[in-house]
């Protein structure tokens, strides 16, 4: 019995001195740390719980926190101490937020995230201390050359090159001075050099369009986008800028349903008379837009014109823009219009068989074909600037042409 008694009490103690005293081999062994990796909020939360919803149509900055248990009085002070980074009155149904909790039977609320777009973004830290700040994810952009032939539309070439289609609209606002979009036919080429951003390893869309080439109809077009401190601009392989005086239509996309003519049956009235302007048809609502600078002298309302907008761009050159629907808020006399602006939307206002814009244009007082007027390019780069443009767009040409130039390049 001793015995027995006097083996269990050495098993005891060894076992004792094994776990106390670790062996050598064990004396500089570090315990190693869990380190977490920011996530795309910059918050380092792998040992939180982290969950994400969409805001319900209606829903308040309350109603996001209080089944969180979050207090009255913090949220108060959170929308005290919000003021000068967010108005929390902006949370827009179906927009995203992401609570990180405590792992613990509380489950307390330790970051409040809301995404404002998918770049950028609030944080409501509410650890030992409240702590509000705006933030943006990581943005980057690669540069990517698309080129293609059209078949049957700029939108279905792109889609083919797996390009963005937005990337359409883009070549439009490029060329919209020197390209009618509306009648790209096929056998129409492109090659276009341009960012693509990405948020984190999501595509978000396409960038600037850093240089561009177009051949319509057989004539070729290009395009380098030039910023310095005074200039931001696209201009052409010479330095002229591709802005003219007017735009091609005042409607980003759509068809001529009728020319300017001395003697066109009119689809209402079912007589000829004189059409002296040019028929945009498009669906109703379109945006419409200014084609040049000017100042509103008419915002009103005829039998035949039904709502329309004039706008005078300087002693030589006046528009008008007939059958909208309505007219852009802040459009009236008197206001100074900036090309490209939007002044009211595509209609069926007055003696319209379908909602279309009717632009009618003056030149010196004299009601013109729109259509077959020639305007000058605006003004070139500047000569101070012009070393600087062509170091440039040297460099552009490499990335966009690196095989061989277009005839419009060779021929400066």
């Amino acid at each position: 019995m001793k015995s027995c008694f006097k083996n269990f009490m050495g098993l005891l103690f060894l076992g004792f001195f094994v776990i106390t005293f670790p062996s050598c081999e064990d004396t500089n062994t570090d315990v190693e740390a869990i380190e977490y990796k920011p996530d795309e909020y910059g918050l380092s939360a792998g040992a939180l719980n982290i969950f994400s919803k969409k805001v319900d149509n209606n829903a308040t900055l309350t109603d996001l926190l209080l089944p969180l248990n979050i207090s009255y009085q913090t949220i108060n002070n959170i929308v005290e101490n919000s003021r000068n980074i967010f108005d929390v009155r902006k949370i827009k149904s179906g927009g995203k937020y992401v609570v990180y909790t405590n792992n613990d039977s509380l489950n307390s609320v330790q970051y409040f995230v809301y995404e404002e777009d998918p770049i950028n973004y609030w944080v409501i830290d509410l650890r030992d201390s409240l702590t509000i700040y705006r933030s943006q994810k990581a943005v980057s952009r690669i540069e990517k050359v698309t080129e293609g032939t059209i078949e049957n539309s700029l939108y279905v070439c792109l889609e083919k090159q797996n390009a963005d289609p937005m990337l359409a609209l883009k070549l439009a606002d490029v060329f919209a001075w020197a390209i009618d979009f509306y009648s790209i036919q096929s056998g129409d080429s492109f090659r276009v050099l341009y960012d693509e951003i990405y948020v984190g390893d999501k595509f978000f869309g396409v960038g600037q369009i850093k240089a561009a080439f177009f051949k319509h109809k057989g004539k070729e077009f290009l395009g380098y986008y030039f910023e310095n401190e005074e200039e931001k601009d696209y201009f052409d392989e010479i330095g002229n800028s591709l802005r003219k005086a007017f735009l091609k239509a005042p409607l980003k996309f759509s068809r001529i349903s009728s020319g300017f003519s001395p003697n066109r049956l009119h689809p209402v009235l079912k007589t000829r008379r004189p059409h002296l302007g040019v028929d945009f048809a498009a669906p109703a609502g379109t945006p419409i837009l200014a084609i040049g600078d000017g100042t509103v002298t008419e915002v009103t309302r005829n039998s035949g014109y039904g709502k329309y907008v004039k706008i005078k761009h300087n002693s030589v050159y006046s528009t008008a823009y007939l059958h909208m629907s309505r007219y852009k808020e802040g459009i009236r006399p008197g206001v100074r219009i900036r090309q490209g602006d939007v002044i009211g939307y595509v209609g069926s206002t007055g003696l319209s068989s379908g909602p279309h814009v009717d632009l009618r244009f003056w030149k010196n007082g004299k009601l013109v074909n729109f259509l077959k007027e020639e305007f000058p390019s605006s003004k070139p780069i500047d000569e101070k600037y012009k070393d600087e443009f062509l170091k440039i767009q040297e460099s552009l040409n490499s990335k966009l042409f690196p095989e061989s130039i277009p005839t419009v390049i060779a021929r400066i």
